[in-house]
């Protein structure tokens, strides 16, 4: 598989340019299943998982995930051979309501106590990527940088990330750090497809092309989460996001199924080609309830959209809705 590599204070860390995500390990996903999934990927040359502690609270207790990934890497001994990427501060501290108004947030204990139970659920002594979940408006974000940085220098985490971050956010931690003169962030997770989003207010979880255009300036490594919407490209029984319902998506859809059957490819395929492959190259972050469903997302990386097809998908939409790009 195609290899990328993501930046840290100990030098780059190379990883696949698809990574596994594992939200429903341990629940919806029981674990036979979810290590026929790891091994599947891994097999295919895929060696980044994506986890979070709090995956998946709204069916468990939280950190189901990480413990399933644990048992996994321990069966295959391949703890060097995968890239183990989590995310902290979005547990819940009522679990009747795993929403943000609960979230235990990133204070820099908060940050420590919670890194240590992800160790432990993971069962190593390092992780390779460590995110801030969210932007916690409420908790200084000087403590979220230097309790980052702390582990980073450590080397219990070989890079920084941060998640559902607005670009300009994600500059004043970065440049926190430089004065200090330590680790910052070198990757950003955000939600980013094919399809446009509409703006809503305060919105800071979508990969808008001022945190895109940050990113490619500063060898900050994008991530895109809910590449595929779940199923909306493909199946007619799920429907689209109400803020992905809207005109010009009715056109870029229409493209994206014609260039997939011009190119005997899926619409799910072209989507993650066209990420992988854009002018600020994305990791998109599959998911997959079984094998089958993996099996058609490893495909995309053998697919490459020439420049034609490219610009025949990126006009698709312009200037039919207004309001339909994300600034934030």
């Amino acid at each position: 598989m195609q290899q990328r590599v993501i930046a840290g204070p100990q030098g780059g860390i190379t990883v696949s340019a698809l990574a596994l995500g594992t939200m429903y390990f341990g629940t919806y996903t029981e674990e036979k299943v979810a290590f026929d999934l790891l091994d599947r990927f891994h097999a295919a040359g895929g060696t980044f998982l994506d986890s979070a502690d709090c995956y998946n609270q709204w069916l468990g207790k939280g950190g189901e995930s990480e413990e399933v990934i644990g048992r996994w890497v321990r069966s295959r001994g391949v703890r060097d051979e995968v890239v183990l990427a989590t995310k902290l501060g979005a547990q819940t501290t009522d679990p009747e309501k795993p929403w943000p108004d609960f979230f235990e947030g990133l204070r820099g204990d908060t940050i420590r106590a919670a890194f240590e139970k992800s160790l432990r659920r993971f069962d190593v002594d390092h992780v390779d990527l460590l995110y801030a979940h969210w932007d916690d408006r409420s908790a200084p974000l000087e403590e979220r940088v230097d309790a980052l940085a702390e582990i980073a220098e450590s080397g219990r985490a070989r890079a920084l990330g941060a998640s559902n971050i607005a670009a300009w956010r994600l500059e004043q931690a970065r440049s926190l750090a430089r004065a200090a003169g330590r680790p910052g962030f070198t990757a950003v997770q955000q939600k980013y497809t094919y399809l446009w989003t509409r703006q809503l207010p305060r919105q800071t979880d979508q990969a808008s092309d001022e945190l895109l255009d940050y990113a490619a300036e500063n060898d900050i490594t994008v991530m895109a989460y809910t590449p595929l919407l779940k199923g909306a490209y493909q199946r007619s029984d799920v429907e689209l996001p109400l803020t992905y319902d809207h005109p010009s998506n009715a056109v870029r859809l229409a493209e994206l199924k014609a260039v997939a059957a011009e190119l005997g490819a899926t619409p799910n395929q072209v989507v993650l080609a066209w990420l992988m492959g854009g002018e600020v190259p994305v990791i998109p972050i599959i998911g997959a309830s079984n094998v089958a469903q993996l099996e058609e997302s490893l495909g995309a990386v053998e697919l490459t959209l020439d420049d034609e097809t490219r610009a025949r998908l990126d006009a698709a939409g312009q200037g039919i809705d207004a309001g339909q790009r994300v600034s934030v």
